[in-house]
């Protein structure tokens, strides 16, 4: 069986990020490196259930696929304008935020590009160590086709790039499946699927996700009744001043992995306003513009239900019944919903599920500065994982901000696997 280089699985922007990274290595090294990804869905989509209608990046478009690695990369977004005939059009907008849609065209007309390369509809479950005698010396990729077929590949690396999975309240995990509550990550789809008449909606969160999600909801049908419902006694502003930016500077990766653990921690409390729990100033205002009109009008029809927490939520037929909890009063009351939807956010774990199989050769699931995983003697291969550092790399470590760097990181540490002794192929 043939050995690849380097596996990719998934095939979001970072991975997407890798592949150019590498596509340019020949430029740069004289040198090729076999490489392939697994993505699990059909087609490249970035985040497709929360490109909503209005809605616009809150990093700079500079902070592409390539631009901060090589500003002379064809894969930049600058490019990609060029290429569809609207940078000078673009130009006329003065903005460095272009939409998500279009942000999302970008990436999928980056990832076309890579077609070859890349196994789509495939998810992987399983990475099995191959050895020779004490040495474990490449890694066995099973995966599972849409049409449950099961395919094998052997690779030297691994880059895991497989993005985070819905975060879900434990009030919420007995109604797993019900179709009327979902994860904003399914938003537009599920949305899409409701009764088309009037609704009285749940929205839970205080984050970008949520607000976003209750204006769309507003202005989606005019008989939505929406409550916003958060633990935090307001919606905060995102902080995006330029010296706090800074935190998101792929040079801060440095600072941060060289501090102590208690500082790193310290760090990542101090500015967790520019990520968590946070809103884009206009946003706020335009939400509390909404409600406002609802006090002028005397016909409310949204609230806004901060310092509620959620005590237990329950399914009795086509009705959602949730125990809210007034944590100022400190009294409980009952609210009956039609959805509920979940803008809690993403947890970044499933990589140690896939990674079992290797424990015994695996020192923990941290990474070096270069985004490897800790490995024992007689260990050959390398295991990348990109978005699930952020506790030693810092808050840009799940976010477009170092991209384009970090892929460069990765690659470089893969260059000397191109100097190892080609290996026998396995059946």
């Amino acid at each position: 069986m043939h050995i690849h280089d380097l596996i990719g699985v998934g095939f979001g922007p970072s991975n997407l990020s890798l592949a150019i990274a590498l596509a340019e290595l020949p430029q740069a090294a004289g040198t090729t490196l076999d490489s392939c990804f697994i993505e699990r869905q059909n087609d490249f989509v970035w985040h497709g259930n929360m490109l909503l209608d209005g809605t616009t990046m809150q990093v700079s478009f500079l902070k592409d696929l390539a631009t901060l690695r090589n500003p002379a990369s064809a894969f930049t977004f600058i490019n990609y304008l060029h290429q569809n005939q609207r940078l000078e059009d673009f130009i006329n907008l003065k903005t460095f935020f272009p939409s998500r849609q279009e942000f999302n065209q970008y990436l999928t007309w980056a990832a076309d590009h890579f077609d070859q390369d890349v196994h789509y509809g495939e998810e992987v479950v399983e990475v099995l160590p191959q050895q020779e005698g004490r040495e474990v010396v490449c890694l066995r990729v099973r995966s599972r086709g849409s049409d449950g077929r099961l395919h094998e590949r052997l690779t030297r690396n691994l880059a895991l790039g497989i993005g985070g999975s819905p975060r879900i309240p434990e009030e919420f995990r007995g109604l797993a499946g019900h179709p009327q509550v979902f994860h904003s990550s399914r938003y537009l789809q599920q949305v899409a699927a409701l009764p088309s008449r009037p609704l009285r909606i749940a929205v839970v969160g205080a984050g970008q996700s949520a607000a976003e999600i209750f204006m769309d909801l507003h202005s989606r049908h005019p008989g939505y009744q929406v409550d916003l419902i958060s633990r935090s006694r307001a919606l905060k502003p995102a902080d995006d001043s330029p010296f706090v930016n800074e935190v998101f500077n792929p040079s801060y990766t440095d600072f941060i992995y060289a501090s102590a653990e208690e500082d790193r921690s310290q760090l990542l409390t101090e500015f967790s306003n520019t990520n968590y729990a946070v809103v884009d100033l206009p946003l706020i205002e335009q939400i509390y513009q909404t409600l406002y009109l609802q006090k002028v009008s005397s016909q409310q029809r949204h609230r806004y239900l901060r310092c509620h927490g959620i005590a237990q939520a329950e399914a009795h037929g086509d009705q959602l019944a949730l125990t809210l909890h007034d944590q100022d009063s400190g009294t409980f009351f009952r609210q009956d919903y039609d959805a509920v939807i979940l803008a809690t956010g993403f947890q970044r774990q499933a990589h140690h599920q896939l990674l079992a199989p290797l424990a015994d050769w695996l020192d923990s699931n941290q990474t070096d500065r270069y985004y490897r995983v800790a490995t024992r003697p007689h260990f050959l291969p390398q295991i990348f994982l990109q978005g699930c550092s952020e506790n030693t790399h810092g808050l840009s470590d799940t976010l477009l901000s170092v991209l384009a760097i970090r892929s460069a990181e990765i690659r470089d540490a893969l260059l000397p696997e191109l100097q190892r002794p080609s290996r026998k192929a396995y059946a």
